[in-house]
C-alpha cells in the first residue's frame, strides 16, 4: 500500500513486485496479487481494467478519470470534475440506481506522439 501511495504510475503486479523484491527476497508475485485482492476488497486500493489483459493498480481511491495511452499503455490520471449528472441520467433512463461511473479517456500520450512525428 505504501509503495502504491508512493507512485503515480498506476503499476502492474509484476512492477510491484519487482520493487518490493530487493527488500523481501522470500516474496512471492502470488502474495502481491493476493494482497492486492486484499487491498482492493477493502477499498484501500482501486484496480483499473484498461481494456489490456493485465489489471493495473492505484491508491487514489476518490473517484476520477483517466487517460490511457493505446501505444505504451500508460494511464495518467484526469483532473477534470466528476459529472453526477450522468449518474442521475442513466438512473433515469433505466430501472437501475446508478452509484458511479468510469470514464477512460484513450489515445496517444504527449510521447508516443512525438515519436509518431519525428519531433
Amino acid at each position: 500500500l505504501a509503495l502504491l501511495k508512493e507512485t503515480e504510475i498506476h503499476p502492474t503486479a509484476d512492477w510491484i513486485y519487482a520493487q518490493l523484491k530487493p527488500e523481501f527476497p522470500h516474496l512471492s508475485l502470488g502474495t502481491v496479487y493476493r494482497n492486492l485482492a486484499i487491498l482492493t476488497e477493502q477499498g484501500l486500493v482501486k484496480k483499473i481494467q484498461s481494456g489490456s489483459a493485465i489489471d493495473r493498480y492505484e491508491a487514489k481511491i476518490n473517484q476520477h478519470y483517466h487517460l490511457i495511452c493505446t501505444r505504451c499503455d500508460s494511464i495518467r490520471d484526469l483532473e477534470l470534475p466528476i459529472y453526477e449528472e450522468i449518474n442521475d441520467r442513466a438512473g433515469q433512463m433505466t430501472a437501475f440506481h446508478v452509484k458511479e461511473h468510469r470514464i477512460y479517456f484513450y489515445g496517444l500520450c504527449s510521447s508516443c506522439m512525438s515519436q509518431n512525428t519525428g519531433t
